[in-house]
C-alpha cells in the first residue's frame, strides 16, 4: 500500500458547507475519501484526453424490431471487435432492448465507436460511461 500524505485545503464555509452535504449524499465516511474520488475522476478524464488505453462501457436503448437499424449495430460491432470485450443484450419490453458494451482499447477509438453508434438512425438512446484500466491510477 501506498503511503498516505496529509495537507490541509482551506475554503469557503458556504463551499465546504456544500462539499460536506454532497459527501453525506453519497456516503462517504469522511472528506479524504471523497477529495480521493474527485480526484480520480479527473485523471480519469485526462487518460481520455491523452488518448491513453482506456475501458469503458456504452449503453445503447434501441427498437429490435428495425431490422435496418439492428444489422447497422451489429456491423459496426463486428468491425469493432479488437475494442469490444463484451456485450449483453437486455430485453427492456416487446420493442425497446439495452446493449451494454464494454470495451477497451485507446480513448480516441472508443470514443469514435460512440459517436457511429450514436449516429445511426433510430437509436434512442446512448451513453458512454468512461472508465480507467486501472494500470496509471492508485
Amino acid at each position: 500500500m501506498s503511503k498516505l500524505s496529509r495537507f490541509g485545503v482551506s475554503m469557503e464555509e458556504e463551499f465546504l458547507g456544500r462539499f460536506d452535504a454532497y459527501m453525506r449524499r453519497k456516503g462517504y465516511k469522511n472528506r479524504s475519501e471523497a477529495i480521493r474520488d474527485l480526484i480520480r475522476g479527473v485523471f480519469v478524464a485526462q487518460e481520455w484526453q491523452a488518448n491513453e488505453r482506456v475501458a469503458g462501457a456504452l449503453l445503447v436503448v434501441y427498437d429490435h424490431h428495425r431490422r435496418d437499424l439492428v444489422e447497422n449495430l451489429l456491423g459496426i460491432q463486428h468491425g469493432a471487435q479488437e475494442h469490444i470485450v463484451s456485450t449483453q443484450h437486455i430485453h427492456l419490453d416487446h420493442h425497446n432492448c439495452l446493449e451494454i458494451i464494454v470495451v477497451r482499447g485507446r480513448a480516441r477509438r472508443i470514443q469514435d465507436l460512440y459517436d457511429r453508434i450514436q449516429a445511426l438512425k433510430g437509436i434512442k438512446h446512448t451513453s458512454l460511461s468512461m472508465a480507467t484500466t486501472g494500470s496509471k491510477i492508485l
